[in-house]
């Protein structure tokens, strides 16, 4: 037994050592190289073995953050650069050849109360500013590199375009329905550029109702602005109303389910989003002169300083004060039309008798000089030197798609009416009553 067991050892230990061989040749080959795996913005880097990851180098404004205090803020009322960089160390001389050098890329005296800022500093005790970055808005930034010898240079956070959808019905206003839709109310104004010319926004009603196909802009997700809306439907009463983005050559404008644009000579109303306080009459009794007389106007009351636009081309004949029109602009159109904005509070730079104005732009700003009790626009219309309401007579359209873009325009157009066909009106939408905790519900997608 003795000699058989020491004839079976050697071959034992033999056995043993390839196994521990053999075990070893198929066991993963690890080495200290790093192995980097992207993961969205958490980047893990994988050392020796696995057995330790640490995190890969954080990244603010294209520059690593990891060795650096970083200090978010606001500029507060008042508060200049120097005050915001001598506070961390930055010397004053320093401060005064960062201002001058940066004149050509961003003056440092148009930094604006509650715009944001960031300081990456050292991660000291001293916490001396190394880098200092303003945000003029939520897309641009100016990086001012403090270390060594100054280097100032912008830049954009990656912005994304995305196509959003809004379908409402209107209980009290536009505004009100997007808001309680949780969509950006923004869009009032866009819709009310776009159907200045075929709906009088000052009369929408409850029950009407609208679909709208936009383009939000986003920074990291968060909406940031708006951009074109890219088609809208509105129906009201027996009326429907259809809205298409499209770029004919180079001119973008919005063009109705036929093609004819929506676009016209005058503007329905010189202001954005007011509401009609008189209508034009023949006999109204005068607030002020306390006397029965006809109002030859459209009386738009807004709060003062609110933009008031011309509505259409033409040229100033006049500007000036005029005694119960107070501050008073007329623009003649062509060789039928004529305008006039009364009370204004001031008028806008530039104003002058023989000026040449374009469609929508700013002309003054309401106020309430002249006969008025309180601030509006007193707007009036004259055809052939004849007084006419401007919310009764048929205005002439622009020039519609064009022959050598209809097939394309054809093309899109039914695109877009089948995205807005397939969207559903709530059933119901939160409706918010004037006393806060009297909700009433009416449902919503």
């Amino acid at each position: 037994m003795k000699k058989l067991f020491a004839l079976l050892l050697p071959i034992c230990a033999v056995a043993a050592l390839y196994y521990v061989f053999s075990f070893n040749a198929i066991l993963p080959s690890y080495s200290s190289t790093a192995t980097v795996a992207s993961v969205d913005t958490a980047q893990m880097v994988t050392v020796e073995a696995g057995l330790q990851e640490v995190a890969a180098p954080s990244l603010m404004y294209g520059i690593k953050v990891d060795s650096f205090e970083v200090i978010e803020a606001k500029v507060e009322t008042n508060q200049f650069l120097s005050q915001i960089l001598n506070k961390y160390n930055v010397s004053l001389a320093m401060i005064d050849k960062l201002a001058k050098k940066s004149r050509d890329i961003f003056d440092v005296r148009k930094i604006r109360a509650s715009k944001n800022y960031t300081l990456l500093c050292s991660a000291d005790s001293s916490l001396t500013a190394k880098y200092f970055i303003y945000e003029p808005n939520q897309i641009d930034y100016v990086v001012y590199d403090l270390q060594d010898s100054i280097d100032i240079y912008t830049g954009q956070h990656p912005v994304d375009t995305v196509t959003k959808t809004f379908a409402g019905i209107i209980d009290y206003s536009i505004y009100q329905t997007l808001e309680d839709g949780n969509a950006p109310t923004d869009l009032v104004h866009k819709l009310s550029d776009i159907y200045a010319w075929q709906i009088d926004l000052f009369k929408i009603q409850k029950g009407d109702r609208f679909k709208v196909i936009y383009q939000e802009v986003q920074i990291q997700g968060k909406r940031v602005g708006l951009g074109k809306v890219l088609a809208a439907h509105f129906e009201r009463s027996n009326e429907s109303y259809y809205a298409f983005n499209f770029d004919q050559g180079g001119r973008n404008f919005y063009f109705d389910e036929d093609g004819n644009s929506l676009r016209k000579a005058f503007l329905k109303a010189p202001l954005k989003y007011s509401r009609i306080s008189s209508k034009f009459s023949n006999q109204r009794f005068h607030p002020v002169l306390k006397v029965n007389r006809p109002h030859y106007g459209i009386d738009y009351a807004a709060p003062v300083g609110t933009a008031i636009h011309a509505v259409g081309d033409g040229i100033v004949t006049h500007a000036r004060y005029t005694g119960g029109a107070g501050n008073y602009v007329k623009i003649r159109h062509n060789g039928v039309y004529s305008t006039g904005y009364m009370h204004m509070t001031k008028f806008a730079k530039g104003i002058h008798s023989g000026k040449r104005v374009k469609q929508g732009d700013v002309i003054g700003y309401v106020g309430t000089t002249g006969l008025s009790t309180g601030p509006h626009l007193c707007f009036r219309t004259w055809k052939n030197g004849k007084p006419v309401d401007m919310l009764s007579i048929d205005l002439p359209a622009s020039e519609p798609i064009q022959d050598k873009f209809r097939k394309e325009y054809l093309v899109s157009m039914n695109t877009m009416m089948d995205q807005l066909n397939q969207l559903a009106y709530p059933e119901s939408q939160f409706v918010l009553a004037e006393a806060k905790t009297n909700l009433k519900l009416v449902g919503i997608n």
